[in-house]
This record gives structure tokens, sequence and C-alpha cells, in this order.
């Protein structure tokens, strides 16, 4: 069997994102929340907010570390894989990774320095302007980023001669229609990530009854957070679908699953959508519900797939599930959430253990749904590479052979694996010391004691009986 080199090279690329994206998307929100740890220690002066800060800056450390070596690929894929990408939109991204170099990975590098090894040794207001300036770091980061990926998906300001974009207009390039909300998105995914793997961790510290002054603090305040976040965040949800049938009305039409243009359009629960055949078997949902969410009209007009072209149609089944799962990821966190403000009001919220188990379960459920939304994001962008002007196949690099494409992916593959390992197992064992100084420690409690082995899919994220080979 032939082997592809583009279909190859875009898995490469989906991995290599997909791996990278879990640790951005936690560490800006993380990094927010270090410093206003550290803003409140520094105005209250208590020790709990020093533990709290000491011990999530630890845990940021490991997560920022593994951000850096799974991204550094990124750019060397632009050159061995989509050479022909590369020098069409060097006039544009080339400088907008410079930007994001310079503005911003600069400064988180530097600050965060201080941040990890200045405790005790600058003055605490250096300190927490160190922690300020990692925060606002990572969202200069993610600016310039998102605004480059949602220049491929609306470009703008560019024009298209002999095959290499030229910038008319910077403002409209940087920022172009699908950004603000893109944006705004990825902003509160970032935060309601961090939220509910602090929230997690807190409630398997309080399971466990250590350090509880601490983590009380910590659960209430990332509830709070939560119980606006989640709902918020359904609602810009639904103002970048809105601007995504605007603007990529495929894509929308491929993540309901809506093949013929029409009205009364309903919200497909279930189906089983056929490319070939282009339908959907198995069909159930709710009459007009997705006329209404995405026209705010009963009988609203909603493109079909079949209006594209098929050799210019996504992969529908991928999108249509990763959209699904998305969603449902996100109305389980606004449960979560509403079953915490009902636990406040009745005063259990913190020893309500069958809910502070459930919190310790949704710790790896934002990352599912940040990489099914960037499923539907990049899949639903197929086959254009730049939405409407260039597509995979013209992008990618003309030597490149299918054995060559392989050889990378599976080296990319192993090499990660490493990453991964050790990132784990360095996180799991943060966790577990947990935040109390080590004089203050009880060693004979089998709680405390120093892990051996990484966290195991089939158990809970910080048991002990953990087995590497088994997972």
């Amino acid at each position: 069997m032939e082997l592809d080199p583009l279909v190859l090279s875009r898995l490469q690329f989906a991995f290599v994102v997909s791996f990278h994206a879990i640790f951005p998307v936690f560490t800006i929100g993380l990094a927010s929340y270090i410093a206003l740890l550290h803003g409140l220690f520094f105005k209250t002066k208590n020790p709990a907010w020093d533990r709290l800060s000491l011990f999530w800056t630890k845990v940021f450390a490991v997560v920022f570390g593994m951000g850096v070596v799974s991204g550094i690929v990124m750019s060397f894929q632009f050159g061995t894989n989509w050479s022909n990408f590369s020098q069409a939109s060097s006039n544009f991204l080339g400088p907008m990774l410079s930007y994001e170099v310079v503005t911003a990975f600069f400064l988180e590098a530097a600050f965060l320095g201080v941040l990890l090894f200045g405790r005790g040794k600058v003055p605490q207001g250096v300190h927490l302007f160190a922690a300020i300036m990692v925060a606002v770091g990572t969202f200069i980061s993610s600016f310039w980023i998102l605004s480059a990926n949602s220049w491929l998906h609306t470009p703008a300001g560019v024009e298209l001669i002999d095959f290499r974009f030229h910038v008319t207009s910077w403002t409209e390039a940087i920022f172009n229609p699908s950004f603000p909300y893109r944006f705004m998105h990825m902003a509160v995914a970032s935060f309601l990530t961090g939220g509910f793997v602090v929230a997690g961790v807190s409630a398997w510290f309080l399971l466990r009854d250590r350090d509880p002054e601490a983590n009380r603090r910590a659960l209430s305040m990332c509830l709070w957070l939560l119980l606006f976040l989640a709902p918020t965040q359904a609602v810009i949800g639904d103002f970048h679908g809105i601007n995504t049938l605007e603007h990529q009305p495929t894509k929308v039409a491929a993540m309901e699953g809506h093949w013929e243009t029409s009205g009364n359009v309903p919200l497909l629960l279930f189906a089983i959508p056929d490319q070939d055949a282009q339908t959907n078997h198995f069909e159930l949902g709710i009459p007009n519900l997705a006329s209404i969410i995405l026209t705010h009209s009963i009988d609203g007009e909603v493109p079909g797939i079949s209006e594209a072209a098929p050799e210019e149609q996504p992969p529908v089944l991928i999108i249509f599930w990763a959209f699904r799962v998305m969603v449902g990821i996100g109305l389980l966190m606004i449960a979560v959430a509403l079953t915490g403000l009902v636990l406040r009001i009745k005063g259990r919220i913190f020893d309500k253990r069958l809910f502070l188990k459930g919190l310790t379960a949704m710790i790896p459920m934002p990352f599912v749904a940040v990489l099914a939304g960037w499923i539907v994001t990049e899949s639903g962008r197929a086959p254009w590479l730049v939405y409407g002007m260039m597509t995979h196949a013209e992008g990618l690099t003309p030597s490149l052979t299918g054995p060559m494409a392989l050889f990378t992916l599976i080296g990319y593959i192993l090499v990660y694996a490493v990453v991964f390992y050790a990132g784990i197992y360095y996180l799991t064992r943060v966790v577990r010391n947990g935040m109390l100084p080590e004089e203050e420690r009880d060693t004979t409690d089998e709680n405390f004691k120093r892990p051996m082995r990484p966290m195991s899919a089939a158990h809970t994220p910080f048991d002990d009986d953990v087995d590497p080979v088994r997972s």
C-alpha cells in the first residue's frame, strides 16, 4: 500500500498540535490563578495563600516545561512538511510568530525565573509583579497564536499573488473576522481548565484531610469561578457559532450533520453521518432547535453540507461527534458548577464526599473538551489550509515522501510519549507531596508517601497503587 505524504503530514501535525495544546490551555488559566494567590498573600499575609501559591507554582513549572518542549517542533514542521505553505504565508505568519516570541515568550521566561527562584530572595512586591507578568505573558502569547490561527480560517487583509500572500492591511489581518470570538472562547476555556484542575486537586486533598484550611479556600474560589464561567462559555460559543456560520457555513453544517439547505432544522442528538451517501443514519433530534440556536429563528435557514463540492467537504463524521463531545462536557461543567452552588447553600460543599470525588474525576474533562474543540475547528477547515485560498495539497512540501513522513510521525510519537510519561510522573509527585512544608508532614501517614510510579488512566489520578506497566 502506498503511503500518502499528505495524509501522514496532516496526522503528524494533528498529533503534535493536540499534544501541545493541552499544556498552554492549562498554564494560561493557572498563571492568572497564581498571580491572584500572590496578590492575596501580599494583602492579607495569610500563610494559606502562600502555601497555595508555592504549590501551584511548582505545578505550573512542570506543565510550562512540557509545553515548551512539545511546542518547539511546531515551527520546524512548517519547513519540513509544509514548505510551500511556509513560503507562501511568510509575509504574514513570519512576523506573527516572531511577535509572539519577542513580546510574550521572552517575557514569560524572564519573569518565570524570578517567580520560581526569587521566593525569599526578592522583595515580596517584586515577586508579585513577576507572577503578574507571567500571567500577562501567557495572554500575549495566546493573542498572537490565536490571531494567526484565526487568519487561516477567515483570511483577511491579504492578497494572493503568484502563490504568495501579500499583506494589504495588518489591522484587518491580525483582527480577522473570527479572531475575537476564538480568542474569547479559548481564554474562557483556559480558565475553566485551570479551575477544574485546581478544584479537583483541592477536592482530592480534602478527601484525605490534607491542609483543609488552604484547600477549602482554593475549592471555594474555583467553584465561584466555574459557576460564572461555565454558562458564560456557552454564550460565547453561541456567538462563535454564528460567526462561523457566516464565514464557514460548511463547517457548521458538518457540526450539525445537516446535508441539504433548509429551514426548521432539528438539533441532532444522535446520528451516523454517511458522507458517501450524503445522508445520516439513525437520526435522533429535537425539532427546529438547530435553526433556533444558529439563526435565532424557529424556521431559520441553515446551509447544507452538499452546498460544497464533495472534494471541498470536511470529514463530517469526525466533526459531528467531536462537536457533541465538546458540548456534552460543557453541559456537564455547568451541572457540576450548579451542584456546587446547591451544596454551598446547604453548607455541605466541603464534606459531601461524592461531590468531592466527582470533582476529582472531572480533572481530565476540560482537556478532552479542548481537544474535541480543536478537532472541530481544524478538521472543519479541510481541505483548506487557508480557507478558500490554499488547500492542504497545495501547501505540502513537494519533495516529501510517504516513508519520510511516516518516519517522523513515529519519531514524534515515541519522543512525546517519553515527555508525557516524565511530566505526569513529576506532576504526580508534586501533588502527592502536597503543599505543607517538609517538617510539617506526617510521614507515617500512607497518604504522604513519596510516589514511586506515575498515574494510570484506570485509577484516580493520585492513587498510590499505580502500575505503569499496566497503564
